[in-house]
């Protein structure tokens, strides 16, 4: 490629300025109001010291350094979290109500505060979770790998701090959170979903769990399982529907299984073997599988030091 001269490089700067005006959608210029990603990425971390001491950030922490260790991670996620959801507020509506910023103020404060209010419930969701991951793995050697090691872990934690802001009403912030625990761990979680006690996602690559999914509590699933919407055709004027499955108690969900539709419901104790495509609900306690592929095998003349088996067989 030849480099371009300095004539070249101002008439392309005056191409794509004006094409900051053709597509405004995709440009921000002008406003101070837009949350900082890495800001937010930064509470998260923050938070997640703050809800495992001892594992994140500093350690040899003792119970008497403890009322100053949380009363200050507190006071860093409270100041930082209210500038980013004050943010948050603006951008999502720039036109100030009857009290002006005074009200984006009130908004964020109390948002952040009944956010704050959340984390002992949260921690208490978390241990179940832990727990789930150490009882449903034999590879697992204790809680401090799970935290330290698994991605499905990762993604169930940034999810719930996630989802608890969702759940206040913050635009953005939520979807940021769980879009950065998505590119660490390859796990989509939307924050809108609700999902009950004592979940587990082993391995977790590749997993997909819609907006208004419903899980319940005490379900297990593996990598590739996709709960999704049996079709999104309808765009924008699907906002707010039901699209996601529903997920009962007890439910075991194999790899690469595609559970689809806001109308599917998956009952209590269900299992739900690989690879399946389900569009319509099942009921509790049944076993859904595909027919087994028939698998041949064949002899093959023999290779120098490989023993072939005796004859052709079939499964």
């Amino acid at each position: 490629m030849s480099r371009k001269g300095p004539q070249n490089l101002t008439q392309l700067a005056e191409a794509i300025i004006a094409s900051y005006q053709q597509h405004p959608e995709t440009q921000c210029i002008g406003s101070a109001h837009l949350p900082n990603r890495r800001i937010i990425i930064v509470l998260v971390q923050t938070i997640r010291e703050l809800l495992f001491p001892g594992f994140l950030g500093r350690q040899n922490l003792s119970t008497i350094d403890l009322p100053y260790h949380v009363g200050s991670l507190l006071g860093t996620i409270r100041d930082g979290l209210f500038d980013q959801v004050r943010r948050a507020l603006r951008h999502a509506q720039p036109q100030p109500g009857p009290g002006g910023d005074a009200d984006y103020d009130a908004s964020a404060a109390a948002m952040t505060d009944e956010f704050l209010g959340c984390l002992p419930e949260i921690r208490r969701m978390l241990a179940a979770d832990a727990q789930a991951f150490f009882d449903g793995d034999p590879a697992a050697t204790g809680i401090d790998e799970i935290i330290f090691c698994y991605p499905g872990y990762l993604a169930i934690t940034v999810y719930r701090i996630a989802h608890a802001l969702h759940r206040l009403g913050v635009p953005l912030i939520p979807r940021i959170m769980t879009e950065y625990a998505h590119n660490l761990t390859g796990i989509d979680i939307h924050p809108g979903a609700e999902i009950g006690e004592y979940f587990f996602i082993d391995h977790g690559t590749g997993v997909v769990i819609g907006e208004t999914t419903s899980i319940g509590d005490h379900v297990k699933m593996y990598q590739g399982v996709t709960l999704g919407a049996l079709s999104t055709r309808g765009g924008q004027s699907l906002r707010g529907a039901k699209r996601h499955p529903t997920i009962e108690d007890h439910v075991m969900i194999y790899p690469n299984a595609s559970i689809l539709g806001g109308s599917t419901v998956i009952g209590q104790g269900a299992t739900i073997n690989g690879n399946v495509f389900i569009t319509q609900s099942v009921p509790p306690h049944t076993r859904v599988s595909v027919k087994h592929p028939e698998l041949q095998y064949r002899n093959r003349p023999p290779r120098e030091g490989v023993q072939n088996l005796p004859l052709d067989f079939q499964i």
